[in-house]
């Protein structure tokens, strides 16, 4: 049965879309569990411009220009990223898709203040979903700690247990803003704990989609169909680049844990974010033995550890199928 307005938790995204923060933001405005309260935009994909604008095109393309979208970081903390993912998610961030500009503007409060005042106006505890470097997380935490310490649950996704992805000790997220990511897993600072959750490389990389899934995709009439062609091209990158033969769609599988908590298998860990300069720097160092009292340091994040592969891609190929486009909000033809 479909939860009413009322029982809806509220859904706050920090992205940098990004192929599958473009999945993520329409999982949400698929999923009736939620409502989304706001997209929080931060450079990491592509620049912070990029970032919002996209955003901004793929609500309306759901129809949700209602929905604000307030930019934040467009650069990290304290050192600049020396690159970004443009071989994986091309110069726009969407794989060439061309989505048509919305009649909406950004939230001229940015991210930091939206946050803070959407924590402070709703009465229910919001869920904020971080799929992104975590710089406006950090500055958050930092300028707002009771508001911060107010959220219901942080869902990252970031950082491995294993190996990285954009160095062999990094994954992306955590890679472009170390000191953000130490501030908001390893020392947050709060005067009240936030239950969060840390969805990495080790869950999403073995939750990926198959060339079947994007031909079920394209076959269907809603959303679905429109994503088959970028992520055909995320596939394309990921089997140059990575050589794997499938589409892991990292961000919505945070967000898919966010709309029906416990999809992904967890466990206590003490995490560590490494700051260093060094070729380490951006390692999320995870200490499961926090688990059975084997470490004297206190578990900061329940760390995911495995879940159901084929489960999770049928949530997502059946909420991204029913999702329909509105009129006049379809995309225009693939950029070449």
């Amino acid at each position: 049965m479909t939860e009413s307005h009322q029982t809806r938790r509220p859904l706050v995204i920090d992205c940098d879309p990004g192929i599958d923060d473009m999945a993520a933001i329409l999982l949400a405005c698929a999923s009736p569990e939620v409502e989304l309260l706001g997209i929080t935009t931060v450079a990491g994909n592509v620049s912070l411009e990029h970032t919002t604008r996209n955003a901004l095109r793929i609500l309306a393309l759901a129809g949700r220009q209602d929905i604000p979208v307030a930019p934040g970081a467009a650069r990290p903390l304290v050192i600049p990223a020396p690159r970004r993912s443009q071989t994986i998610h091309g110069d726009d961030g969407l794989g060439g898709l061309v989505l048509p500009d919305s009649d909406a503007r950004p939230d001229p409060r940015g991210a930091v203040e939206f946050l803070a005042a959407t924590v402070r106006a709703t009465p229910e505890p919001v869920t904020l979903v971080a799929v992104g470097p975590l710089t406006n997380v950090a500055l958050f935490y930092a300028l707002y700690p009771d508001l911060a310490a107010r959220l219901a649950r942080l869902v990252v996704m970031g950082g491995s247990i294993g190996a990285g992805n954009v160095t062999p000790a990094a994954e992306f997220n955590v890679w472009h803003d170390p000191e953000a990511a130490y501030r908001v897993l390893t020392a947050p600072g709060l005067p009240r704990p936030v239950p969060t959750t840390l969805i990495g490389l080790d869950v999403t990389l073995t939750t990926a989609l198959t060339p079947a899934d994007l031909d079920t995709l394209r076959r269907s009439d809603g959303i679905g169909r429109v994503l088959a062609d970028p992520f055909q091209r995320y596939l394309d990158s990921y089997r140059r680049v990575l050589g794997l033969e499938v589409v892991a769609v990292h961000d919505a599988v945070a967000v898919l844990e966010a709309v029906l908590p416990g999809s992904i298998q967890v466990q206590p860990a003490r995490v560590t974010v490494d700051t260093t300069l060094g070729p380490s720097r951006g390692n999320t160092a995870v200490d499961l033995r926090a688990e059975d009292g084997a470490t004297a340091e206190p578990s900061t994040v329940q760390v995911g550890v495995a879940a159901d592969p084929r489960a999770i891609a049928e949530h997502l190929l059946t909420r991204l199928s029913s999702l329909p486009t509105r009129p006049g909000s379809g995309p225009g033809e693939s950029a070449q």
